[in-house]
């Protein structure tokens, strides 16, 4: 076994990426991390995402203490389990709740992007690396990789790590024959505050996620509501992230959000106009708001209100694709992770998750190597085919539910709606189908 200290690169600052990073950092790996965007707040970090206990559980080991501790007090309660509703608001099923007592890192947490970002950037100044775009990879004689970069530059390490995202550059040079497929699919999506007008809002739509399984379409909510206010929070953290070196206040002071109910309404492309704005327009919520609210007539007045109040700057269009299955590749000292290997439809909230569990996976697996436990190559294919395994049923499952959502048929419907009552009814059969 090699005693030298290993050296990883990563591409891309996304929660993958970073995670991976402050994983391998805590462990005393030599890592750094190149990031295309010139800055930290480059682009928005639009909605908030729910951590389900696999992502909790890798932001727990990758995360030094004092940052899984905030974590945890600026996010919000995701609710006892979805509920999966008709579009009369008739409950179908629920999942079960959660037991008591479980630690945190064992719970689901409905987090702020902007929270959790700052939160995977703390501490690692030195380590990331903004407005470097990475244009490919050169593998050298002496067992190292080098990243090139489009200002000339260079970074080489014992191992590089894509974490670039769906349109992956390293992923693109790996795996040339990696596919994406468009799906049929569009979703719409808004968001609102939770206030002093939100009163009529039914109580499922602000305790827990829902989905609404109509006759046709589909509507996802998800309500986030932190679980302290910004000066409780603060009060619970200050001392610990003052001592690690942190401003507790620019940490946390994205808790001054409203909270909110998000909804994502999803429907077969071919059931909407043509001429939709495109996903890069700007200034198109008010027309998107009238075409949701013309499509759920002969919806419950409550969720038809739902999205007649949303505020039209909330209100965007996107697309969706979905890798193709991938069988494990020859292991070199160059892997993937996140949605660089296995992009999802953003339905179910399943690619942040996976990401996560990638991150995590490949932590411990190099850890390994970095004390002299295991060989490189092995240790990164045996992570390789874990990190396939998970990000591609979650790919299954995502691609499900779009599926779900934009088939026409409606005896597809019927028996999908007779399927999630008879969960509802036989607790056995729901725990067998729907348990993590």
């Amino acid at each position: 076994m090699s005693t030298r200290q290993l050296r990883v690169v990563v591409i891309g600052g996304g929660i993958g990426g970073l995670c991976l990073a402050q994983g391998l950092n805590a462990a005393g790996i030599d890592v750094a991390v190149y990031e295309r965007d010139a800055a930290p707040d480059a682009r928005t970090q639009g909605y908030r995402l729910n951590i389900e206990p696999v992502g909790s559980r890798a932001l727990h080991d990758c995360l030094p203490a004092h940052l899984w501790n905030v974590l945890v007090a600026t996010a919000g309660d995701p609710g006892p389990g979805m509920g999966v509703f008709t579009e009369e608001l008739r409950l179908l099923m629920r999942e079960d709740a959660p037991p008591a007592g479980l630690d945190p890192s064992e719970q689901a947490h409905a987090v702020s992007r902007i929270t959790l970002r700052r939160l995977l950037l703390a501490g690692l100044d030195d380590i990331v690396h903004f407005g470097t775009e990475i244009t490919g990879y050169r593998q050298n004689t002496d067992g190292t990789v080098t990243a090139l970069f489009a200002d000339g530059t260079s970074a080489t390490g014992d191992v590089l790590v894509g974490a670039d995202g769906a349109n992956s550059r390293v992923r693109r040079q790996l795996l040339p024959h990696a596919r994406r497929t468009p799906a049929p699919g569009v979703g719409i999506g808004g968001k609102l505050p939770l206030g002093d007008g939100s009163a009529w809002l039914p109580e499922e739509l602000i305790s827990t996620k829902n989905m609404f399984l109509p006759k046709r379409d589909f509507l996802f909510t998800a309500v986030f509501r932190r679980r302290e206010t910004e000066r409780t929070a603060t009060e619970h953290i200050t001392d610990r992230i003052r001592a690690a070196g942190l401003d507790p206040d620019l940490l946390v002071q994205d808790a001054k959000d409203d909270d909110y109910v998000m909804w994502a309404y999803v429907a077969h492309r071919r059931a909407l106009p043509a001429d939709l704005p495109d996903p890069s327009a700007s200034g198109p919520g008010q027309r998107l708001r009238e075409l949701v609210t013309s499509r759920l007539l002969n919806w419950h007045p409550d969720l038809r209100k739902l999205i007649a109040q949303t505020p039209a700057d909330t209100i965007e269009r996107f697309d969706f694709a979905a890798a193709e299955r991938m069988k494990p590749w020859p292991t070199t000292n160059v892997t993937v992770l996140g949605d660089a290997a296995h992009s999802m439809p953003p339905v179910g909230g399943l690619g942040g998750n996976a990401a996560l569990y990638d991150a995590n996976v490949l932590r411990r697996a190099l850890i390994a190597v970095d004390r002299g436990e295991a060989e490189l190559i092995p240790a990164l294919a045996a992570y390789e085919r874990a990190m396939l395994k998970n990000g591609f049923a979650a790919v299954r499952a995502a691609t499900m539910y779009l599926r779900l959502a934009t088939l026409p048929s409606s005896v597809v419907r019927t028996v999908a709606r007779t399927f999630f009552r008879l969960c509802g009814a036989v607790p056995p059969l729901r725990r067998a189908v729907f348990s993590d």
